[in-house]
């Protein structure tokens, strides 16, 4: 499978299946982060979670794919300060802001800065169609984000905070991404980047967090119900961050980071019926917004 992946690159195929990855990453990364925000701490479900895939890469990393490279090694030892960083302010700010007020800011200000450091990193450009479509999507993430802060009244208190860390976690989100788009295409087998960045990413920070404020808590949750989701989130997060890193290898770092953005709408979705969470229609409206942007800029290119 690796020859056959590595084979589309710069095709027309495999432009089509970038297409199809960044789409399907839109998906499980919406549900990935009603996982994280559902009914347990964000911390615990995190460290769920991160334990989960770690310890399924585990043997996949030392024993499947192909041995990292040497030069890989440092590669990887950056992804993991990016990602640990990221990860906390995820962390905080789904402890400060609901679902669907934070997670389009989060997933929305990432794009911007992704196509940007694409062109630093991979020499990418975007043609005047495209920059309006990033237009777009930025109209709809700060327009909710005005609309929030205007009409939100729960955790109203930590509203304002919440919406910077979001700010600041997209950030990330474009540096991981882009950072991660240069380290798979920076090895010879792609499944060997994936194997070994869940292995070391998955055990090796959140966890001993997660652990830690566990047992420090008065009113514990069992393990049992928590380890379910962090299992299943498991899974969600090897396709979701497998399907955009194969994406960014395949095709453009900027247009696949861009497309992955329609994860709004399906975020909205997600908060709307399993998380309880209202949306209403002006908000929905600036989601659907933002998931055009993303569109254009696709189908500008």
């Amino acid at each position: 499978m690796s020859a056959w992946l590595v084979s589309l690159e710069g095709t027309e195929a495999g432009h089509q299946l970038a297409l199809i990855l960044a789409l399907t990453a839109a998906l499980l990364h919406a549900i990935f982060g009603a996982l994280q925000k559902g009914r347990h701490d964000p911390w615990l479900s995190r460290g769920a979670i991160d334990f989960s895939y770690g310890l399924i890469a585990a043997p996949f990393a030392l024993f499947v794919v192909p041995w990292p490279e040497p030069h890989m090694w440092l590669i990887f030892a950056i992804a993991f300060v990016i990602h640990s960083i990221y990860k906390l302010l995820q962390a905080f700010t789904y402890s400060r802001g609901a679902y669907t007020v934070v997670y389009p800011v989060v997933r929305g200000t990432g794009p911007l800065f992704a196509v940007i450091a694409a062109y630093f990193f991979f020499g990418e450009t975007f043609n005047l169609v495209q920059w309006f479509g990033v237009a777009t999507l930025l109209a709809g993430i700060y327009g909710l984000a005005v609309y929030n802060l205007r009409t939100i009244t729960v955790n109203r208190d930590t509203l304002v905070s919440a919406l910077w860390l979001a700010v600041a976690t997209g950030m990330f989100v474009a540096l991981y991404t882009t950072y991660d788009a240069y380290g798979i295409r920076a090895t010879a087998d792609p499944f060997t980047f994936l194997a070994w960045f869940f292995f070391i990413d998955g055990l090796f920070f959140i966890p001993p967090i997660a652990a830690h404020r566990w047992w420090r808590m008065v009113d514990r949750p069992t393990l049992g119900p928590l380890m379910q989701r962090g299992v299943l989130g498991a899974f969600v997060a090897f396709f979701s961050f497998g399907a955009i890193m194969m994406a960014t290898r395949l095709d453009n770092v900027g247009e696949a980071a861009v497309l992955r953005e329609t994860s709004t709408v399906f975020a909205a979705l997600i908060g709307w019926l399993v998380l309880g969470e209202k949306v209403g229609p002006r908000r929905l409206t600036l989601m659907a917004l933002i998931a055009l942007g993303a569109v254009i800029v696709e189908a500008g290119g």
